[in-house]
């Protein structure tokens, strides 16, 4: 059986041999049940090893398209349909496009920064090094609260932005998500009235629908949050918590002033609500800031940030701080539904800030951002765009061009090759807006400058 093997090709042999019988089933060239060329065969007349047919077969097996017997070999499977589409990702659901879109597309309005950004190295040898010392965090479950060692560098780090925690009031979880989840959870009941931020983050909004928690929104300035308006809605309405993005603030680009801070500090002491603040950007910061939490001492702040941006999305490691009343609830909420968080992971970040590494890694970062940043506001100039607020440090640019509507940004981008994210997925109730999330990372790419460019030609008539 030959399988039109392509030697010359990127794909490795394994695969090609996986995909060839894959095409093979699904076109029906063996009935159900039948049983597949021996391992032998297929090696000999496609001129390679044993063991890749053996890979391919294992693979086939796992995906549910074969089925091997005990001395017999390997049989079609009941159901071929079960064969995994040559079609990687599900783009069924637009919400996910940036998820499993082509790698061929431009993610120019993803959350994250690229791939070939991360320092491969520097987490490869934090993982051999957990791997070779601490054989146990591979296979052993984390501490409630999260690995002490972890959670003592988290100390120190937040020291040095001026929020002073003991090691019980902060909680490891799996990402920035996670630890909005484990709040939502603990501290809302359905029907309780939170305020967030508009435009702010979709999977919050997606979060809070799905507890069918009451959502009231505040425009976010280039200050921060209006403090005018939320003082308005506050007459009104009795919120238990409200979500702040401090620094370089998804999607806007912009970050809180000490004027802002202080007056939301002010209305949650009068008021009676928490302030939950969402730092996962702050290892971009490039300057002076301002933090909730380090003004407030953790009394009526609830702060949490993540490793996902700078390090790696892949691992999952974040942390919550919040007063002694409230992280320790955090934790049983964390134990109850997932059994705390992943040792392993939280080893390798441990490892990574003890050894300084990961501090290196992320300056270049920070500087790479800051070139990219000044790149695109240039190019968005020299295009007309409007942008909302330029952008002291991070990944997000929020930005409009006079006149052009959501379909024009969809469909020019489509031509060149480029996957946006809608700017309505940033109201919280989905509410039509012309702005849209830029992420410089990606901008340098000519198919973006291009696309600028093309908003910004006038259309014939």
């Amino acid at each position: 059986m030959q399988l039109g093997l392509d030697r010359e090709s990127d794909n490795p042999l394994v695969e090609q041999i996986v995909r060839a019988l894959a095409r093979w089933l699904m076109e029906g060239k063996v009935r159900a049940g039948a049983r597949m060329p021996s391992i032998r065969q297929l090696a000999t007349d496609n001129k390679v090893s044993p063991s890749s047919v053996v890979e391919a077969y294992a693979r086939l097996v796992a995906q549910g398209a074969v089925v091997p017997r005990q001395g017999s070999g390997f049989f079609a499977s009941e159901s071929p349909a079960s064969v995994v589409s040559e079609q990687p990702g599900n783009l069924e659901d637009p919400r996910w496009a940036q998820f499993d879109a082509s790698p061929a597309l431009l993610r120019l309005g993803c959350g994250w920064v690229p791939t070939d950004w991360r320092d491969a190295d520097c987490l490869g040898h934090a993982i051999r090094r957990v791997t070779r010392e601490d054989p146990t965090a591979l296979f052993s479950y984390n501490s409630p609260m999260g690995l002490p060692a972890l959670r003592t560098q988290l100390q120190r780090r937040l020291s040095q932005v001026h929020i002073h925690a003991q090691t019980q009031q902060i909680l490891t979880t799996q990402g920035a998500s996670h630890a909005l989840d484990l709040i939502v959870r603990t501290l809302l009941r359905p029907g309780d009235t939170v305020i967030v931020e508009d435009p702010g983050y979709y999977n919050l909004f997606n979060l809070l629908a799905l507890h069918q928690v009451q959502v009231l929104a505040v425009p976010r300035g280039k200050e921060g949050p209006d403090p005018d308006r939320l003082e308005a809605l506050l007459r009104d309405h009795r919120p238990k918590l409200m979500f702040v993005n401090s620094m370089y603030q998804n999607p806007t680009g912009t970050s809180l002033s000490p004027r802002v801070a202080h007056r939301l500090l002010r209305l949650a002491e009068q008021r009676d609500f928490l302030l939950v603040e969402d730092d996962i950007y702050a290892d971009f910061q490039n300057g002076p800031s301002t933090r909730l939490a380090a003004l407030d001492g953790l009394n009526r702040v609830i702060y949490l940030a993540s490793f996902s941006k700078t390090l790696s999305c892949s691992l999952r490691v974040g942390y919550v701080v919040g007063p002694l009343t409230v992280t320790p609830r955090l934790a049983e909420v964390a134990q109850a539904t997932g059994l705390g968080t992943q040792r392993f992971a939280e080893s390798v970040v441990a490892t990574l800030l003890a050894s300084g590494a990961w501090r290196k890694s992320l300056e270049r970062l920070r500087q790479r951002l800051a070139s990219s940043m000044a790149h695109t506001l240039k190019c968005l100039a020299e295009h007309r765009w409007e942008v909302f607020a330029e952008p002291q440090g991070g990944m997000f640019v929020w930005a409009r061009h006079p006149g052009a509507t959501p379909g024009e940004y969809m469909a020019k981008a489509a031509a060149l090759g480029i996957l946006l994210t809608p700017g309505d997925a940033f109201r919280p109730a989905g509410q039509p807006t012309e702005w849209l999330r830029l992420n410089v990372a990606y901008c340098a790419d000519p198919r973006a400058r291009a696309f600028f460019k093309a908003v910004a030609t006038p259309r014939r008539g």
